[in-house]
């Protein structure tokens, strides 16, 4: 057996699947994205290092050091190799439909999973109007992690500045959020497929808005209620990943609602929280796929 991982090199959770694969006798190989070149006219697909052919299947860890809206390009090629016979974990074909925040947005509202009150729009005007009515709210760009670019929006002199760095920074679709009184803490539910496997929560460590852990949150253990598992169940299912993380919060006015499903996260969360070796899950569960087809 011979699994490649699709990810970064150096980064903590594509360096535990790595090491995972190699402990089991499964390979291991840690690819990046960006070195896997494609010969449309000769059909060849093909790695610096690496014979692509050699492998069974790959682990998709992460796509890039960072996000944009080139990552529905690079899951287009992805796709390509699905359909020429590669298999991944998770399928990039369904991965694109949630890896940008609006796309993840619309596919969760159309399965009626709560969220918290969101505008997009394309018009500065009527995104300054909904912000000022709607005060505070978050600024979101489509494509970010661990909150990066996301801004809090109090008035309308931050409403202005916000939507006018946005747009200047080549964003045309604007995303607002009603911010929500989360108490200082949200959770990530993770699932391997389809099924739950555990959670942890990420605590703010009062220093800013937000609880992610590149600016001070921490993450702990977590046990939720049925209630929560049954609705981070539904909220994933639509997108059909091996291995998934839905982020959700207990919120003082909506009671419990969802952020987005990541393709990506949870390995660390849950690592540091409970002990719980996602990696170590993952690996296993596409051995056991690939020695069954």
């Amino acid at each position: 057996m011979n699994i490649g991982v699709i990810g970064i090199h150096g980064a903590w959770s594509t360096e535990s699947l790595s090491q995972q694969l190699k402990k089991k006798g499964a390979g291991g190989a840690v690819l990046e994205l960006a070195e896997i070149s494609y010969d449309l006219a000769e059909q060849r697909y093909f790695h610096h290092r690496h014979n692509l052919d050699d492998f069974d299947g790959f682990i998709l860890k992460k796509l890039g050091r960072q996000y944009s809206a080139s990552l529905l390009d690079e899951l287009e090629l992805l796709e390509l190799l699905e359909r020429s016979g590669f298999k991944f974990f998770s399928s990039p074909k369904m991965i694109r439909k949630m890896i940008s925040r609006l796309s993840c947005t619309i596919h969760l509202r159309d399965n009626d999973i709560p969220m918290p009150p969101t505008f997009i729009t394309q018009d500065p005007q009527d995104a300054l109007e909904w912000a000022v009515a709607n005060a505070p709210v978050i600024l979101k760009p489509l494509y970010s992690t661990k909150a990066r670019g996301m801004v809090m929006l109090t008035d309308e002199a931050s409403a202005q500045e916000g939507i006018k760095q946005l747009l200047a920074s080549g964003e045309r679709i604007i995303y607002l959020q009603k911010k929500l009184d989360l108490s200082g803490s949200d959770y990530g539910l993770v699932f391997l497929g389809g099924d739950y496997i555990g959670a942890y929560a990420r605590v703010s460590d009062g220093s800013t808005w937000h609880t992610t852990t590149r600016e001070g949150g921490t993450y702990g253990a977590y046990t939720p209620p049925q209630a929560f598992i049954d609705l981070a169940q539904k909220a994933q299912d639509p997108f059909k990943l091996d291995f998934t993380c839905v982020d959700i919060a207990d919120t003082r006015e909506m009671g419990p609602i969802v952020f987005e499903v990541s393709a990506f996260g949870g390995y660390k969360g849950l690592f540091e929280s409970s002990g719980l070796d996602a990696s170590d899950l993952l690996t296993d569960y596409a051995i056991s796929k690939l020695t069954a087809q």
